[in-house]
């Protein structure tokens, strides 16, 4: 007799307020017998289990299986002829491997995610890896870049306004063209690419305009003058918010 096949559950708990969590996300989240989570390697040394883990952490039991999922690298340079995109899809290939035992075997598995999973979501390259496999629902979340809106008080696109959603890891020619053209925008990655993001925001004349935001919704939330930020210190949750030009309707 075959066992019936679990089902993969791509949840997003939302930018890091707790209390962001949707009604959906909670009910599978808790009716799901292995929960996997990514961390980071030295988190997991540490015993922690991530900014995910912790959203959600207080709504599991003790008889729900944690499933860490532990990168073996995060913004670290890798010595030749080691490349961060090989290590990474391999890391996703063996986390691919370890979810598809536990759903063979039957039981449904819940991989969490911050923010949204479908939006820069780490979820997504197991989604593409498995979902032709097994059933699948994912759960949307609220995502960082509404978070940092919602703390900034400020609306980020007005009327008919286009938004733009760039990476600080772009080449700074590329990053100030598509500032250039955009009529809002919100700028992620920043971490080591702060700099030249703050430099292209200062040379188009729309630092002004821009938000820095760090870690939004969270505890330990900060907004910082865009001119105070130390380049260096800008964590990974971090993000610059250049809201659309206010229309009075």
């Amino acid at each position: 007799m075959s066992v019936q096949k679990g089902r993969l559950l791509g949840i997003g708990v939302g930018p890091g307020d707790p209390e962001l969590i949707t009604l959906k996300a909670l009910r599978l989240l808790q009716s799901a017998p292995v929960v996997g989570y990514f961390v980071a390697k030295a988190k997991a040394n540490q015993g922690q289990g991530g900014n995910a883990f912790g959203i959600i952490e207080q709504h599991l039991t003790d008889t729900q299986q944690r499933l860490p999922l532990v990168y073996p690298v995060t913004t670290e340079k890798l010595a030749a002829p080691l490349s961060y995109e090989d290590v990474i899809s391999d890391f996703y290939d063996t986390c691919a491997v370890q979810i598809a035992a536990r759903l063979d075997a039957g039981q449904d598995v819940a991989v969490i995610c911050e923010g949204d999973p479908f939006f820069y979501g780490s979820y997504m390259y197991l989604h593409d890896r498995l979902a032709g496999q097994y059933e699948v629902e994912v759960v949307p979340g609220v995502c960082s870049m509404l978070g940092c809106a919602s703390v900034l008080g400020t609306p980020l696109v007005y009327r008919n306004q286009s938004l733009s959603v760039l990476s600080g890891v772009l080449p700074e020619a590329e990053l100030k063209q598509r500032l250039k053209d955009a009529e809002a925008a919100v700028v992620m990655k920043l971490g080591r690419n702060f700099e030249k993001v703050r430099r292209v925001l200062q040379e188009l004349g729309i630092d002004q305009r821009a938000h820095y935001v760090e870690r939004a919704t969270m505890g330990n939330q900060r907004i910082v003058p865009l001119d105070e930020v130390e380049p260096m210190s800008s964590p990974y949750f971090s993000m610059i918010v250049i809201p659309g030009e206010k229309w009075r309707g």
